[in-house]
């Protein structure tokens, strides 16, 4: 039992002992000692030994012998689905590809299919049970669930669960899932809903509750109808519609349910129609929505289960089944107009089944055209629209809403009225339909309304609450004519409407009523609590009237600073006013209410920016501080922030902006970058700026004018930051990604990526629609052409701006990302690029090659050089140059301009003479096949080969002197003999793809830049952009056939090799001992960066003198030691036993808790230092240098015993790696390796214990060595 902590972070080690427990098809041991084990390991603070835990638990279904036992079922429910819990756990594995889905995942699916299927009957159940309620036990995140719910999914059908089984699951929906993300919530419920059909015994629950299961699952997530899963749900109505229990007389409906699903739905909606017996009148609140919702539900799964039945070849029986259920409704809904006496509640019941009969009909999803059912409802409502109309009309305008809970009525009328309008615009408008001939009275009254109020009569509460109505009212009816032109609602002229909204207070509070003597105190006081909401909704409603007008008469908006006399529209021909207005909005509306506001800023602000530049400045900054403060409020901030950027960043703000260069420019741009930084953090926010932007500049750039982008080109840096923009996520960030992405490949098989929308919030659209964008540009239209080239520079800028920051980084770095989205960007562009434009950057193209750069950068700068030198050879003589920069100069770039040379039969395709550009060609590979250094050599050699072949084709004579060297060289390279390294990376290059396969030119495509090149380059996923990414972005319209789409070639077929161009070292000594190339870092060396002429040693040893402590000289280096427990006791012994100093990978470990916990504070009385792994060689050298002996804690054939060993009093103790000890490379660097003499089994200590030891032994000798007794230090120990 004690192997799971002796042996805690050799996950392997525990997998094998583990291993040797089962045997060849039986248990030697008891289970139960096995769980201890596993217990261990899943309670492990390490996230590895516990994922290697789980998963080889969860590898037991293939040994076909699991134990039936309850204490293995109570293992699973509980320690293994705590385990589960962890997200970290569903990661990929490395070399798996994004959204490929969790290995975990998947093994956790195959084990609970593995385990339930051999469970007998009487334990399946009740261990399903209590698997599904122990998702309801705690808070699960969005993974894990996504991950136990498909699991359950894919366990074969069998009778399992009852009534409790399937309230368990939906205490999973209504709980465990409100947090998370939409994707993954919805995808869940799919599985979820999916395992309730495949698990329940139908036999032990009505369609009473079966009804109420499905409205835990939002349908506007899941489960819209023609997906797969509406479709799936209703053959299992089909298939067990005479299986369900009968409900009894007393349950929750009150009906007494029959066995067919037909009759079960009629039953309902007859129950349904009928008016309640709570119904009090005329001052009753609106009911819920809930049995709205539950009852269209079940009327159109129920007709789509007698379509499926009929195979939809019976239109008139769908017809029938169909006019059964609604018949009540219908009844119900043609007396509207002419039953004054209908009970409220009835008629509130009634039209919000409609509406949710039609929403529910044409969620996301589901199609219109061709769909029968929806085309019968359609029907069947305007059947009944002339009578719904007038009574919504008569509602709305004859005093009858005077209640606040009438507010809410009033907006159930206007969303059925509006409902109505799109349903005549389907079948065709027409003047004098029913919803035509009550628009217009509907106008007129509430204009009088409004008016009346504003007569200066003491409101009341029913005033007040009628003229909230009559202002929606108007709302609508303008929201509709604008949305809508078709209607023709409204004449052209400015009619009493437009001068009665223009004339009114924009931001008229309305007073607390006074209350009628009838009303109860209830109603007073509620008045008083809501009415700030009212105030709010009323404002809302009267910008919303503004905005439709401003529009519509945006031709008699001002735009100097006269003073019209007499305005007949007054808030639209006082636009400064009218702003004014407009920013005060802004601070009395809650941040949901204020899109008509952003609306109409977009109209004034283009017309008052040169004029009143400072209000225009100062509505940016009040609307931007709304945005920022919505961050983390899903529910409005996007369509807040769409309309914010539609005002601020429109085509004819930014134009004039640009032209007057004032404040406002600045401005703009100022949040520009605000943005850009808000993205970084909240992903898809740049989506919508740039994607606005490059709309609207294609549109301008549709125009004939040639100056259509010349504005754009004041704001180039935000398609330069569009170009390159992209956030390097955290882990559970990318966990996320990851898990959305698998979700999206599984397509339509998942009714979640149907019915919720794809918001293409990806990082990877920003660029996808810069891209797009800058593909559309003509480089024979003078704007477009200054426009590129304008960003062709600030590309180069910011090249040389990263490359000076820092001379050398990591592969997948920020830098290097960054770097590669350049070229990637700058090769787009290249096509557009005409001589007089490339004489200015060519230079600076060539100064590219020579920085030190990774391999995937290397590729574009070589791919660029050699489109340039085939399109224009005359820059072949600047390119002959670059060769003669001298050695040293060359070291870390003549491979990329060797690259280029390989490819010389593109580069003079079209050059009739050849020979002496061959002839110049070979006299400098050959000068570099003789270089010292063994790569260069390879990449000399490798262009030497297919020049040669270029001159034997081309018969050049001048060469024939060459000819036996030259094949002498090329087959002894070929036939080299020995097994060294030699022949392989002569082998390797050649195979390359850059040499082998890629063509320059036919290969030359988006899918090639931005996703082929990237992944054979070594690059980490994230930086791939698949071809499918462009085509299903269409916010940016490209040809389908658009040829720059696909690889014509075979390149996309290959894997990624093993070679790597990458930069050395300007130390030739240290090139030469590199066998292979590998990534070389430059870092900022901190012990190199200190005051000048000031030792740290020696300002530690002055601070131990002021506290009376001894200081020794041993230098302490755990550079290489990972785990924050071993640093932390390192560094208190250390400090105990007054080393000089200790030197770590990461100053940065010194916050973590273990680290703190076991050094109790010693780090602040011990000078550390930071030199990380790939400095230890020059820090090693350094110290050397300085006098001291270099002393290795290692096992080696020449190893020093310790108690043999001396040491000097100028030590640096260098201790290796947990796992893998001091690499070879260091212990060339070191003077002695010493070992620690062992008597037991097992091959070596803890890396903390090895130091402790090796610390003490030099400061007992030291002691001694001054005089001084150890046993008088034991205190210490």
């Amino acid at each position: 039992m004690n192997i799971s902590s002796t042996v805690e972070g050799h996950c392997v080690r525990i997998k094998c002992q583990c291993c040797v427990f089962i045997s060849t098809g039986c248990w030697l041991f008891h289970p139960s000692w096995h769980l201890c084990i596993y217990k261990r390991m899943f309670e492990s603070e390490n996230k590895i030994l516990t994922k290697e835990g789980v998963t080889h638990f969860l590898e037991l279904c293939e040994t076909r012998v699991l134990p039936f036992s309850p204490e293995f079922s109570e293992f699973i429910v509980g320690p293994l689905m705590d385990a589960l819990s962890e997200s970290s756990l569903y990661s990929r594995s490395p070399g798996q590809l994004i959204g490929s889905g969790s290995p975990l995942g998947l093994k956790l699916q195959k084990f609970l299919v593995a385990y339930i299927s051999l469970l007998p009957e009487e334990i399946k159940s009740s261990f399903l049970l209590k698997f599904i309620q122990r998702m309801t036990s705690r808070h699960w995140c969005a993974v894990p669930i996504l991950f136990l719910s498909k699991a359950l999914a894919n366990i074969p059908r069998c009778k399992a669960l009852g009534i409790e089984g399937l309230l368990a699951l939906r205490d999973v929906l209504q709980c465990t899932m409100i947090t998370h993300q939409i994707l993954l919530r919805g995808a869940a419920q799919c599985y979820l809903l999916q395992t309730a059909m495949n698990l329940v015994d139908v036999e032990k629950v009505s369609l009473s509750d079966v009804s109420t299961f499905l409205m835990s699952v939002r349908q506007e997530e899941c489960l819209g109808r023609q997906t797969s899963l509406w479709t799936e749900l209703c053959d299992w109505l089909r298939v067990n519609e005479s299986c369900f229990r009968r409900a009894s007389i007393g349950s929750s409906t009150g009906l007494h349910e029959t066995s067919t699903l037909n009759a079960y739905v009629k039953s309902l909606v007859q129950e349904y129609i009928k008016s309640p017996a709570w119904d009090r009148g005329e001052k009753c609140c609106m009911p819920d929505w809930f049995e709205a919702k539950l009852v269209a539900l079940m009327v159109l799964l129920a007709v789509d289960v007698e379509g499926m039945r009929s195979q939809y070849s019976e239109k008139r029986r769908t017809q029938n089944v169909l006019r059964i259920f609604l018949d009540p409704l219908l009844d119900a809904l043609v007396k509207f107009g002419t039953n004054a006496y209908m009970p409220l509640l009835r008629t509130d019941r009634c039209l919000q089944l409609l509406l949710k009969l039609l929403h529910t009909c044409l969620l996301k999803g589901s199609s219109s055209q061709d769909d029968e059912v929806f085309t019968l409802l359609q029907n069947f409502i305007l059947s009944t629209s002339e009578s719904i109309s007038e009574f919504i009309l008569r509602r709305l305008t004859m005093n009858e809403l005077n209640s606040i809970s009438d507010l809410d009525r009033c907006r159930l009328y206007l969303m059925v009225l509006t409902e109505l309008i799109n349903l005549h615009l389907k079948v065709g408008w027409k003047r004098g339909n029913p919803i035509w001939r009550v628009i217009s009275p509907l106008k007129n009254a509430s204009m009088l309304h409004l008016q009346e109020m504003d007569s200066g009569q003491e409101p009341t509460l029913g005033r007040q609450i009628q003229g909230v109505v009559s202002m929606a009212s108007l709302a609508m009816v303008c929201e509709a004519t604008d949305q809508k032109p078709e209607l023709q609602l409204d004449s052209l002229d400015a009619g009493p409407m437009g001068r009665l909204l223009c004339s009114l207070p924009l931001n008229q509070t309305l007073q607390k009523p006074r209350t009628d003597g009838e009303s109860s105190f209830s109603e007073e006081s509620s008045s008083s609590q809501g009415w700030g909401k009212i105030v709010a909704q009323y404002i809302h409603d009267r910008w919303v009237c503004l905005s439709f007008l401003l529009k519509k008469y945006h031709t008699l908006i001002p735009t100097s600073e006269g003073e019209i006399l007499e305005p007949i529209l007054p808030a639209v021909q006082m636009p400064e006013r009218t702003l004014q207005s407009a920013l005060e909005a802004l601070t009395i509306l809650p941040s949901d209410q204020v899109l008509p506001v952003f609306h109409c800023m977009k109209i004034l602000v283009p017309k008052l920016l040169t004029s009143f530049e400072s209000l225009c400045i100062e509505s940016f900054d009040l609307a931007w501080k709304i945005i920022s403060s919505l961050s983390n409020t899903q529910l409005i901030f996007w369509s807040n922030l769409k309309a914010f950027v539609q005002f601020v960043f429109d085509t004819k703000v930014l134009t004039i902006a640009a032209k007057i260069k004032g404040q406002a420019y600045f401005k703009i741009k100022e949040i520009m970058y605000k943005i850009i930084e808000m993205s970084a953090i909240k992903t898809g926010v740049f989506n919508i700026l740039i994607t606005y932007c490059c709309k609207s500049w294609i549109v301008s750039a549709s125009n004939v004018s040639q100056g259509s982008l010349s504005s754009a080109k004041n704001y180039s840096e935000l398609v330069l930051e569009a170009c390159i923009f992209g956030t390097v996520f955290r882990r559970d960030q990318r966990l996320i990604q990851d898990v959305q992405t698998f979700v999206e490949n599984l397509g339509h098989n998942c009714a979640a990526n149907i019915v919720i929308e794809n918001t293409k919030r990806e990082d990877h659209y920003v660029r996808i629609c810069a891209i797009k964008f800058l593909c559309l540009l003509d480089g024979s239209n003078m704007s477009h052409k200054l426009f590129m080239e304008d960003l062709a520079i600030k590309l180069l800028d910011k090249d040389e701006l990263v490359s000076k920051s820092r001379t050398r980084y990591y592969v997948n770095s920020q830098q290097h990302r960054v770097k590669n989205r350049i070229w990637q960007t700058l090769l787009v562009l290249f096509p557009r690029f005409d001589q007089n434009f490339l004489n200015r950057i060519i230079d600076r193209i060539f100064q590219a090659g020579f920085v030190n750069n990774q391999a995937s950068i290397k590729y574009f700068i070589e791919w660029i050089i050699i489109l340039i030198l085939h399109k224009f050879p005359q820059f072949l003589l600047k390119f002959w140059d670059c060769f003669s920069y001298g050695e040293e100069n060359l070291k870390t770039s003549i491979c990329t301009f060797l690259s280029v040379l390989s490819h010389l039969d593109i580069i003079t395709e079209n050059i009739p003479e050849k020979k002496l550009i061959l002839k110049q060609a070979l006299i400098i590979v050959l000068h570099w096949c003789f270089n010292h250094n063994f790569s260069i050599r390879l990449y000399a050699l490798i262009a030497l080969k297919k020049i040669w072949g270029m001159c034997k084709a081309l018969h050049v004579e001048e060469l024939d002197a060459l000819t036996s060297v030259i094949e002498s060289s090329l087959n002894q390279v070929e036939n080299m003999q020995g097994a060294g390294n030699a022949k392989k990376n002569w082998q390797r290059i050649q195979e390359h793809f850059f040499f082998a396969a890629f063509h320059p030119l036919k290969d030359y495509c988006l899918e090639t830049i931005f996703y082929i090149l990237p992944r054979l380059s070594g690059l980490v996923e994230d930086e791939w952009i698949s071809i499918g990414k462009f085509t299903k972005f269409t916010d940016i319209p490209l040809d389908a056939g658009f040829q720059w789409y696909r690889s014509p070639t075979h390149l996309c077929e290959l894997k990624p090799g093993d070679w790597a161009q990458q930069d050395i070292g300007s130390n030739s000594g240290e090139a030469d001992n590199q066998s292979e190339w590998t990534d070389v870092q430059k870092k900022i060396i901190p012990w190199k960066n200190n005051v000048p002429d000031l030792d740290l040693e020696l300002v530690f040893q002055d601070r131990a003198a002021k506290l009376g402590k001894s200081i020794s000289r041993l230098i302490v280096v755990a550079s290489l030691i990972d785990k924050p427990t071993n640093l932390g006791g390192l560094c208190r012994t250390c400090e105990v036993f007054g080393a000089s100093a200790l030197a770590v990978g990461n100053l940065q470990c010194i916050r973590d808790r273990q680290f703190q916990h076991l050094s109790v504070s010693a780090e602040q009385w011990l000078p550390l230092v930071e030199v990380r792994p790939p400095q230890l060689i020059d820090y090693l050298q350094q110290k050397k240098a300085e006098g001291y002996t270099i002393v290795g804690v290692e096992q080696t054939v020449k190893s020093v015993d310790l108690t043999q060993y001396c040491f000097p009093e100028k030590s640096l103790l260098l201790l290796g790696n947990e796992h893998e000890g001091i690499p070879a490379n260091l212990i060339q660097q070191l003077d002695v390796c010493v070992e620690i003499p062992q008597q037991g089994i097992i091959r070596s200590l803890n890396v903390h214990v090895s130091g402790a030891l090796l610390i003490w032994e030099y400061t007992r000798q030291q002691l001694l060595r001054h005089g001084v007794p150890a046993a008088r230090s034991s205190g210490l120990i």
